[in-house]
C-alpha cells in the first residue's frame, strides 16, 4: 500500500497515535489515583488549554519585543512562567485545585494588564478577549453555581476598561497597523480555538465516560435479570419497598438428575460443572422459548414457574412442554456425552404461590407454598426418566397431552396422593 495509513480527515494514523499519546500524557498530569474519572478529566482539560496557550504566548512575547515593548511583552512571559511553575507543583504534589485557581486568576487579570500596558482596546487588538476563556473554563470545570462569579468578575473588568480606555489611549504603543489588525484576529482564533479544544475534549472524554457507563450499566442489567425475573428487577429499580406476590394460578416444575451426587464422586470438578452447564444451559434456552422463569438451581435440581411473576394463560401446558423437552434433551446429552447414566425425573404441580424478592446483598426472588412443596415431592417420588404430576394437573393437560394414572403414592406431609405420569 503507498504512502501512510490515514482516516477520513486525511490526518495519518501515526501522527494521530502520537497526538493523543500527548493529549493523555498532559491530562494526567493532574490526576491522582483516589480521583474519580470525572474529577481526572476536570483537570486534563485545563492543563491542555494552559499548555496550549502558553505555547500561543511565545507569538505575543516575541513580537512586542521586536516593536520595542519589553514591558509589554513581560505579561504573557509572565503567564508562561506561572504557568510551568503551577504544572511543576501540580506534579508534585497533585493538588489540582490550587492550579485551576491560580490559572484562572492569572487569564483574567493578565489580559487586562496587557490591554492596559498597550493603551486600550484599539491598541491591543482587544487584548481582554482572552479573559472569555476564564467564565468558560470555569463553567466546564465548575459548574454553573460555581462559575457565575467568574463571569461576573471577567464582564466587571471589561467594564473598568471600557471607563479607563479613554486614559489608556493617551499611551498607545503604536504598533503598526497591520500588527494590530492581525494581533486581533490572532486573538479571536486564539479564544475560540483554545475554548473549543478544551471543551471539545472535556466533551469527548465524557461521551467515552458515558459510553463506558452506558457498558457497565447495560452489564450490571444483563447481571440482574441473570438473577431476577425482568418484571421484578424493573420494580427492584424503582421501590426499595418488600417485593412480594400472591399468585392464584402458576405451575410449578422441579427437575434433578438422577445418580448425579454418585457419578460426581469419580468425576474430575472441571468435567462435572461442564456437564452441569451443558445441560443447564440447554434447559435455560428451553424455559425461554416457553416464556417461563426459572427460579433456581440448587446443586443438580432445577426449578421453573410459569405463570409468575406475571399471570399467563396456558401456563401447565407450558411447563408440561417443557418437561417432555428436558426430558429429550437429556438423552440427547447423554448420547452426546456417553455418561449414559444420565437421566432425569421431573415433578409438576400447579396451583396459588406466594412469589417475592428476599436478600439484601444477593437479591433472590422465590417462590412459597403448598403447590411449590408438591411440585418438589413429585420430582423426588418419580422413577428415573418419569415426568409425574399431581392430580389437579393432569387435568388441566388431558386432551392435549398424553397422561396416564400412576396411582396412590405416598407424600410427606400430604399422606396418599393420585398421582399421573405425563407421558407425551
Amino acid at each position: 500500500m503507498a504512502g501512510a495509513v490515514q482516516d477520513r480527515a486525511g490526518v495519518p494514523a501515526g501522527m494521530r497515535a502520537r497526538v493523543a499519546t500527548l493529549v493523555t500524557r498532559l491530562a494526567d498530569l493532574g490526576g491522582r489515583a483516589d480521583q474519580s474519572r470525572d474529577e481526572r478529566l476536570r483537570a486534563g482539560t485545563l492543563v491542555l488549554a494552559s499548555v496550549l496557550i502558553a505555547l500561543l504566548a511565545f507569538v505575543w512575547v516575541g513580537t512586542y519585543l521586536a516593536f520595542g515593548h519589553p514591558r509589554s511583552a513581560a505579561i504573557p512571559a509572565l503567564y508562561q512562567v506561572v504557568t510551568a511553575a503551577g504544572l511543576v507543583v501540580l506534579v508534585r504534589t497533585r493538588r489540582f485545585e490550587r492550579f485551576r485557581r491560580s490559572q484562572l486568576l492569572t487569564m483574567l487579570v493578565l489580559p487586562a494588564l496587557l490591554q492596559a500596558s498597550l493603551g486600550g482596546f484599539v491598541a491591543s487588538s482587544a487584548m481582554v478577549l482572552w479573559g472569555l476563556f476564564v467564565p468558560l473554563a470555569a463553567l466546564a470545570l465548575l459548574g454553573v453555581r460555581s462559575s457565575v462569579a467568574w463571569l461576573v468578575a471577567y464582564l466587571a473588568e471589561v467594564t473598568l476598561l471600557a471607563v479607563l480606555d479613554p486614559v489608556l489611549v493617551g499611551y498607545a504603543a503604536g504598533l503598526p497597523r497591520g500588527v494590530v489588525t492581525g494581533f486581533f484576529v490572532l486573538n479571536v482564533f486564539g479564544v475560540t480555538v483554545s475554548a473549543y479544544v478544551m471543551l471539545a475534549y472535556f466533551v469527548e472524554q465524557r461521551a467515552r465516560a458515558h459510553r463506558a457507563l452506558e457498558t457497565e450499566r447495560e452489564r450490571s442489567e444483563r447481571l440482574l435479570l441473570n438473577v431476577l425475573p425482568a418484571p421484578i428487577a424493573a420494580r427492584l429499580k424503582t421501590t426499595t419497598d418488600i417485593i412480594a406476590d400472591r399468585h392464584d394460578s402458576v405451575s410449578v416444575l422441579f427437575a434433578d438428575l438422577v445418580g448425579f451426587t454418585e457419578h460426581a464422586r469419580g468425576t474430575a470438578p472441571e468435567d462435572l460443572v461442564a456437564l452441569l452447564d451443558r445441560v443447564f444451559t440447554t434447559f435455560d434456552r428451553r424455559v425461554d422459548a416457553e416464556g417461563a422463569e426459572k427460579i433456581k438451581t440448587i446443586g443438580d435440581a432445577y426449578m421453573v414457574v410459569a405463570g409468575a411473576p406475571e399471570a399467563r394463560a396456558g401456563h401447565v401446558q407450558a411447563v408440561a412442554r417443557l418437561a417432555l423437552a428436558m426430558r429429550e434433551d437429556i438423552a440427547a446429552v447423554a448420547a452426546a456425552t456417553g455418561e449414559g447414566w444420565l437421566r432425569v425425573r421431573i415433578g409438576i404441580d400447579t396451583g396459588p404461590v406466594v412469589a417475592g424478592v428476599i436478600g439484601r446483598r444477593r437479591f433472590s426472588y422465590d417462590l412459597w407454598g403448598d403447590t411449590v412443596n408438591t411440585a418438589s415431592r413429585m420430582q423426588s417420588l418419580a422413577e428415573p426418566g418419569q415426568i409425574q404430576v399431581t392430580a389437579r394437573a393432569a387435568e388441566l393437560l388431558r386432551g392435549d397431552f398424553e397422561v396416564r394414572p400412576r396411582g396412590t403414592v405416598e407424600v410427606k406431609g400430604k399422606g396418599l396422593m393420585e398421582t399421573f405420569l405425563l407421558e407425551g
